[in-house]
């Protein structure tokens, strides 16, 4: 699909295009792009290239780039290869997904808040994916708020019949929203760590030279990104933490039923030794005789199975 805008704010024809946005296009619009402009329009392979050289560059005065941006597709979204081509007079955007900020720009448009040429779209459409940006990080840091106060919520909340399968699940279930948060970020901070590279590369090589106002809401936009990073690394180190945490709260839940286990057998072992004692039958055993022999043996093996299980009681082991 190719959507053209005009300066008037609304669609146009190619020859009046201060902005040709490329959105899954087919080979017809592609060729009547390069027709235009006298530009070759990059693939999905050549938007895909992970060079920086490659992403960004410049052929006959125009500045050609290329980022990772986050495209429409489910719930968490996808990374998609976007290009932009900056000239004199117009801006050409290739994408092959729908993206939210590419519309929200397009309707701001059509509302009357009309751009002054290519730079002035580009310009808008950076500020927008760095805002939608911002959000998908608070975003992300909400659901890790609500994951580490799953995790380390208070004992006495957890119930007097807790259930090491239940524990376990429960914190396993955490442990995947974390990681799905932890995805997000990665694609957030491969998307605005692009962008950043863009706004760079627009002030130091944009010829002619950008309006000051321009300059300066490109500028803002480097102080985001640096913001955005700083608040991506907390979180990173936040994920890093609850991981941990819960990892370390299913190996304790582990630890404390090997525990058990373990009483357990070291408790059983004197009654079975007693046991095996007086499951011999030699002909001279003087218990045999004995007219209490039988209750003797059961109080000795039950008094063997207390007194371990009373000493781990006073090692505090139980």
């Amino acid at each position: 699909m190719l959507k053209l805008i005009g300066k008037d704010g609304g669609e146009t024809d190619i020859g009046k295009a201060i902005w040709a946005d490329l959105c899954e296009p087919e080979e017809s619009e592609i060729a009547e792009v390069e027709r235009r402009f006298g530009i070759k329009v990059p693939s999905r392979d050549d938007l895909s290239e992970i060079e920086v050289s490659s992403r960004l560059r410049i052929d006959k005065g125009r500045l050609i780039m290329s980022a990772p941006l986050i495209a429409r597709h489910g719930e968490a979204g996808m990374l998609s290869p976007t290009g932009f081509i900056l000239m004199k007079d117009a801006l050409v955007t290739v994408r092959f997904r729908q993206m939210m900020a590419f519309d929200q720009v397009h309707e701001a448009i059509e509302r009357g808040d009309h751009p002054t040429g290519g730079q002035e779209v580009l310009v808008r459409l950076l500020e927008d994916i760095i805002d939608r940006s911002a959000d998908r990080l608070e975003r992300v840091a909400e659901e890790l708020a609500t994951a580490s106060h799953a995790i380390f919520r208070e004992p006495q909340r957890d119930g007097s019949k807790k259930r090491l399968g239940r524990e376990t699940r429960r914190l396993r279930a955490l442990m995947v929203r974390v990681g799905r948060a932890s995805e997000q970020m990665v694609k957030v901070r491969h998307a605005f760590l692009a962008i950043g590279r863009i706004a760079s590369f627009v002030l130091d090589r944009c010829e002619p030279k950008i309006s000051a106002q321009l300059h300066d809401r490109l500028v803002s936009v480097k102080h985001d990104i640096d913001s955005l990073d700083e608040f991506e690394s907390s979180l990173t180190g936040r994920v890093q933490l609850l991981i941990d945490a819960a990892t370390a709260f299913i190996s304790i839940e582990q630890n404390d039923v090997v525990k058990v286990l373990t009483v357990v057998s070291v408790a059983g072992v004197p009654p079975v030794l007693v046991a095996g004692v007086y499951g011999m039958n030699f002909h001279d055993m003087p218990e045999l005789s004995w007219p209490w022999g039988y209750p003797f043996a059961w109080a000795l093996m039950i008094a063997s199975t207390i007194v371990p299980v009373l000493w781990f009681k006073w090692r505090d082991w139980l």
